[in-house]
């Protein structure tokens, strides 16, 4: 199995200088947000983002100041998208702790992401650089989209699968396409490397975003978010939305009234409906049926890769298209 610190190994050093950087990037006398800032660091997930952003960059021409600086742009404008969703969501937890809005309250939650957005364009205002900073500007504009396509989609639960892959490129594979795009672009690379790291960004992010949906079926002791958090939150998933689509049009009736059951908190027993939902999807190969659109994505980003020169940064990033489908949170 994969490790992610293998992967990091050619940007350990080059790390530890962002991460300085990053929690540097909220410099403030304020008390609160001093708290919260404290609050936040500590719970923090993967950092994929600026991995991205590292390994993109050295994969090209070489991490420079710029990739730093773009990597903490890109990674506070990430964080304050967690708090914010958060409050769109309700959501009590975030990364196996308490959310930023459950812990102080929604509008304190709602004044801590305007703020990190506001770091955040002062990052990228540093960088003077027009093409990182329309990478950087749409990138924002595709996560709110997103959100409020999911948001529209929760009002009936259902969506077609071509409305469920818009849904996720927005809210997803858009932020490690921006990721890999601006490292390149923070190096001075090439227009056809800029685009083939794009195309591996975008492709890699809706092969992650592909497997949190097969987790959400998954062993909950292994995850950081419940088994079937999404099912309860009203958010569309491949594997159920394929089950729809086979079952017969009973099954897809009792399947949708168990859905909407769970969601509404009126199942009466969870994990018995939680059990017979699983049933069905594994009845119609559903999670297979993912699981092979996952390959798919990994696919067309390893492809993406084909055109860099050979490097450590290289064989990391494509090492992470395979370590994504096999990772368990």
């Amino acid at each position: 199995m994969l490790h992610p610190a293998d992967i990091t190994r050619p940007i350990q050093e080059e790390f530890r200088r962002f991460e300085k950087l990053f929690e540097e990037s909220v410099c403030t006398d304020n008390p609160l947000l001093e708290e919260i800032w404290a609050y936040v660091l500590s719970k923090r997930g993967k950092q994929l983002r600026p991995q991205l952003v590292l390994l993109s960059a050295g994969a090209c021409r070489g991490i420079t100041d710029k990739s730093l600086l773009t990597a903490v742009a890109l990674e506070l404008l990430h964080t304050a998208s967690l708090v914010h969703d958060d409050v769109v969501d309700a959501s009590p937890m975030r990364r196996g702790g308490q959310s930023v809005q459950d812990r102080w309250t929604n509008k304190v939650a709602v004044l801590t992401g305007d703020y990190l957005l506001a770091r955040s364009i002062a990052c990228i205002e540093k960088l003077r650089n027009q093409a990182l900073t329309s990478i950087l500007s749409n990138i924002g504009a595709s996560l709110s989209s997103g959100e409020l396509l999911q948001l529209h989609a929760r009002s009936s639960m259902w969506v077609s699968e071509k409305e469920y892959y818009r849904i996720i490129e927005d809210k997803t594979a858009r932020l490690f396409a921006a990721c890999t795009e601006a490292g390149a672009v923070s190096t001075g690379a090439s227009a056809r490397m800029v685009g083939a790291m794009r195309r591996f960004g975008l492709h890699l992010g809706m092969c992650f975003q592909l497997k949190d949906d097969v987790l959400d079926f998954g062993d909950s002791e292994e995850l950081d978010k419940p088994t079937m958090g999404d099912v309860r939150d009203g958010k569309a998933t491949l594997p159920l939305l394929v089950t729809l689509q086979r079952a017969t049009h009973e099954e897809s009736e009792a399947l949708r009234t168990l859905c909407m059951r769970l969601h509404a908190g009126t199942a009466g027993d969870a994990f018995a409906a939680e059990q017979e939902i699983l049933s069905y999807v594994l009845r119609y190969d559903g999670i297979r049926y993912a699981y092979n659109k996952m390959k798919e994505e990994r696919d067309k980003a390893l492809d993406a890769l084909s055109i860099l020169p050979d490097s450590d940064y290289k064989r990391s990033l494509a090492a992470l298209a395979e370590y994504v489908i096999v990772r368990t949170k």
